[in-house]
């Protein structure tokens, strides 16, 4: 690696030598608000990189079989990383409510509970995949062969599966406890590796689609282990704490970290329904194309993601300090991030929908033909996602868990699930295409009035 690039990981990952933590109660608001994106927008999009990099290379070396298996093996992701942030996300939250109210004892027992809860978790998650690894993938949408090529993909995976979670954890908790620095520099590491290691394995080494897997694998190992050079440092405030009753704290992790658990696990959820509708009613061709498209997706919703975490950890330790002015400041930063976002997003899928197909495979001129309209229509979603992703983590960190929970569910399963089903049965297999451009408009009127309600609480001075 260069020097400079070195040097740079090095002060990322530092956060800058001599400076202490934030301090997210008395801070500038703005000056928080945006340090804290840059970092969680690196960390979040960065995650993105592996399966990004993995469909490329793979589309590029085995084309649109290849594309269709990383589709179909999507929804792996979305378990192992929505777990992570069950824990990561819940926990968090109430360790910086706990840290605003001066609990700093009750704060780190949070912590010491989330880090168990996810090993367990864990181990569990690692039994069922190697268990049950086949009919896993026919249930995600898996036939013929597919089956070997997303076999091949998961292999190394199966060897790895703790670190995809303890990621997740650990960069949630290291962004509450002043470090988002440090938790942006590891996955900026893990994904330069991922894609150097990606081109050398899959294409100099011939490994293929197995090659992209044992890179994500490497690379998630190399995220994992700086983040704990975190709890080697002097700044370090994160306390293995023992006593008190241990399933009454998992209850409350696990309610606080519902929505943002369920934000993920529902994008599972619905490859899961779209491929398999897909192959019920247009074919391997468009699963190819969906599978570009739940990548430049999982773009779009980590762009969401990192508003939600960039703004979490402000409002919650100003919400536990009952700091109304603040919070109001960082949700009218927060609201005009993911504006710009969606707007972005839309205007690229509009744009250049044909470009995104080849930089994610050697496409077949059938898959050309068919890639525009599916993508600008899809794309249509775009436009709202990043604010409906943000309302749930902004519903959290003020502890409103059941708005957070009525707009996760509502955009993750019951609109959106509701729609895929119907449309194609109502109105042929294209009108698909549409399900999600009316769920994010559904749901994204509901979040508006309910974050309407909740400001009109704050004003109130009502916690």
């Amino acid at each position: 690696m260069p020097v400079a690039l070195s040097s740079f990981f090095v002060g990322l990952t530092m956060g800058g030598k001599g400076r202490g933590a934030v301090d997210l109660l008395r801070g500038d608001v703005k000056r928080t608000y945006f340090k804290y994106l840059g970092a969680a927008f690196g960390s979040a999009m960065l995650a993105a990189v592996y399966s990004l990099v993995d469909m490329a290379m793979v589309g590029q070396y085995q084309g649109p079989d290849g594309a269709a298996a990383l589709a179909v093996v999507a929804p792996v992701w979305n378990i192992l990383y929505s777990l992570g942030m069950l824990t990561g996300m819940g926990g968090s939250v109430l360790y910086s409510a706990y840290r605003g109210q001066g609990r700093v004892r009750e704060a780190n027992r949070v912590f010491t509970v989330a880090l168990g809860t996810t090993v367990v978790i864990a181990c569990l998650v690692w039994a069922g995949l190697v268990v049950w690894e086949v009919p896993l993938i026919r249930l995600f949408g898996g036939e013929g062969e597919l089956i070997p090529l997303a076999r091949a993909y998961l292999y190394p995976v199966k060897f790895c599966v703790p670190l995809f979670l303890l990621n997740q954890m650990l960069a949630a908790f290291l962004r509450n406890d002043g470090r988002p620095a440090l938790a942006t520099g590891a996955v900026v590491a893990g994904g330069v590796f991922n894609i150097f290691g990606d081109y050398y394995l899959v294409f100099v080494a011939d490994l293929g689609i197995l090659g992209a897997g044992i890179a994500t694998c490497l690379g998630a190992g190399i995220a994992v282990l700086l983040m704990a050079t975190h709890f080697l440092s002097r700044r370090n405030t994160l306390r293995l704490v023992g006593g008190g009753p241990v399933f009454p704290t998992v209850g409350k992790i696990g309610v606080t970290g519902f929505s943002a658990f369920f934000v993920d696990i529902a994008m599972g959820i619905l490859t899961i329904l779209f491929n398999r509708q897909i192959m019920a009613w247009l074919g391997t061709d468009a699963l190819a194309v969906y599978g570009v498209l739940v990548n430049v997706s999982t773009l779009v919703q980590c762009c969401g993601y990192s508003v939600g975490q960039a703004a979490q950890p402000i409002l919650s330790q100003n919400h536990g300090a009952r700091q109304g002015a603040r919070i109001l400041g960082v949700l009218r930063y927060a609201l005009y991030t993911a504006a710009a976002f969606g707007v972005g997003w839309t205007v690229v899928l509009l744009l250049f929908p044909q470009p995104l197909i080849t930089l994610f495979m050697v496409p077949t001129d059938q898959v050309l033909a068919i890639a525009p309209g599916i993508l600008r229509t899809y794309g249509l979603s775009f436009l709202l996602l990043p604010f409906n992703v943000f309302s749930t983590y902004y519903f959290q960190a003020v502890l409103r868990p059941g708005s957070a929970f009525g707009v996760s569910v509502a955009r993750g399963l019951v609109v959106s699930g509701g729609l895929i089903l119907a449309l194609p049965t109502l109105f042929g297999g294209q009108a698909l295409w549409w399900a999600m451009p009316i769920t994010e408009g559904v749901v994204a009127l509901g979040a508006a009035a309910l974050m309407a309600h909740s400001v009109r609480r704050l004003r109130a001075g009502k916690y």
